[in-house]
């Protein structure tokens, strides 16, 4: 039931296979064991693809539900007597997970060290339940509704340069100023490739420009670019604080803001958290959560 549940969520035998880590002939063999035991074709298999019949939506429905309460059953049991163990599929931005994640995964490791990590790190989107992911981590709204979400931190934003960029080019006074007569790095999402806008908020005031020369579609490439003068632009404060501490980049315009971006931990609500899912969860809450003074 296990191997048919991931089969039709992945529709693949090859890559329910690798996260089950069984052969694919045996994972095979179990949807085609569980199909005659019940009688009904429970999956459409091509050349190409494998897909559910209306009759195996139908009972996917139902062994969901059943394979979520035998986990939970088996984690409460386990939950008494045994530490989390096991291996964890997670994936964070460029920029989380290089500046923030992974300074701080030695205290997740001491905490549980019979847990192994594969941290998958990039910007784009990722296909949780297709690639076998356990959590992302990504900053922005949840798109896909059929995710369950959890809110980390509202990230917020400085707008800074470089004191060589602010020597060659001079220090602008207002977002105008900055618009007419400087260069602008900005951040683009690789789906669309349009760079998005530096935007300022004052008041009731609102100012957007979209006129940037250098633009990246990777976090920690908009840092560097900053960091080497190339312009002015916008990162969350959180990832560039030690560049403004050191004084390799210098914030502009405090007295303007631009919204902050929201944080979130995403999971598919079907991967019951297993104990190690649950206290991976809890201690990236506990460490980059929203808490009087964070920055």
């Amino acid at each position: 039931m296990r191997a048919f549940v991931r089969v039709v969520e992945t529709g693949s035998f090859s890559r329910s296979a690798d996260q089950l880590a069984l052969p694919r002939s045996t994972v095979s063999k179990l949807v085609t064991d569980l199909e005659q035991h019940l009688g009904i074709k429970l999956m459409q298999r091509t050349t190409r693809a494998v897909a559910a019949t209306a009759d195996g939506l139908e009972y996917y429905r139902h062994a969901l539900r059943l394979v979520g309460e035998v986990d939970d059953i088996d984690n409460a049991a386990r939950g008494k007597t045994l530490k989390p163990v096991g291996h964890l599929r997670i994936d964070a931005p460029a920029s989380f997970a290089n500046c923030l994640l992974i300074p701080a995964l030695p205290d997740f490791h001491r905490a549980c060290p019979d847990v192994t990590v594969a941290l998958g790190i990039g910007d784009r989107p990722v296909n949780i339940v297709g690639e076998g992911v356990d959590c992302v981590i990504r900053a922005g709204r949840i798109d896909d509704m059929s995710m369950i979400g959890r809110k980390l931190a509202d990230l917020a934003y400085v707008t800074c340069a470089a004191p060589a960029y602010l020597a060659r080019m001079g220090t602008p006074s207002t977002p105008h100023e900055l618009e007419a007569g400087h260069v602008q790095a900005a951040y683009f999402f690789a789906a669309g490739g349009k760079p998005e806008p530096l935007v300022f908020e004052r008041g009731g005031e609102r100012v957007e420009m979209q006129r940037s020369v250098f633009s990246t579609n990777d976090g920690n490439g908009l840092k560097e670019m900053l960091v080497a003068g190339l312009g002015v632009g916008q990162h969350f404060r959180r990832i560039v604080q030690p560049y403004l501490d050191a004084g390799q980049l210098v914030p502009l315009l405090e007295d303007w803001s631009r919204p902050a971006f929201p944080l979130h931990v995403i999971y598919p609500p079907n991967r019951h958290q297993s104990a190690r899912l649950k206290v991976f969860i809890d201690w990236v809450m506990q460490t980059f959560g929203d808490a009087p003074g964070a920055p």
